[in-house]
């Protein structure tokens, strides 16, 4: 997919996403480059791979450039072998929502264990979307919650100091 990423993110509060799940998959990715401009991800699912550069969202937005490339999972792997320490390793439940939407959960293993979160990706930043009632707070513009920041520092090492602080934009 080329162009832009529109998505509002959630905390989730219970497990009842699994039972309306459409299909799963296993996620495995790591970051070559992270910098306040953008992040350059290898990412591999199931027996497929990509790269992807993603854009920092323009303040107050949660839109950004995405450009996703499928690459070889071979070369994925050796990929993998040389990116930045901190893999981020999850699972994906792909719930349908009504007008076509699909909601992604990414429930996290390894030092992000325990993290559950949401995403709903969107045609526009003013489009109506339905809220699942597994759906909890949202955190699109908590940066604690990406992926990128994950991978540097896991949610095993957060305390309940880093709570404001880390927002989009302070």
């Amino acid at each position: 997919m080329d162009g832009m990423e529109i998505e509002r993110k959630f905390l989730v509060r219970d497990d009842s996403y699994k039972a309306l799940a459409r299909a799963s998959v296993r996620i495995c990715q790591g970051y070559l480059a992270l910098n306040e401009r953008c992040s350059v991800r290898v990412r591999r699912k199931d027996d497929k791979a990509y790269i992807t550069v993603k854009s920092k969202a323009v303040r107050g937005s949660f839109s950004r450039y995405e450009f996703e490339q499928e690459v070889p999972v071979s070369e994925a792997e050796q990929l993998l072998a040389l990116c930045m320490p901190g893999k981020i390793e999850k699972t994906r439940w792909l719930v349908p929502l009504e007008g076509g939407l699909t909601c992604e959960v990414d429930e996290f293993d390894g030092l992000n264990k325990g993290l559950v979160v949401a995403e709903i990706e969107l045609e526009s930043e003013q489009q109506d979307y339905p809220r699942p009632p597994f759906l909890g707070e949202e955190v699109t513009f908590d940066r604690r919650y990406f992926n990128s920041y994950l991978a540097q520092r896991p949610f095993c090492m957060w305390d309940n100091t880093t709570a404001e602080g880390e927002k989009e934009g302070n």
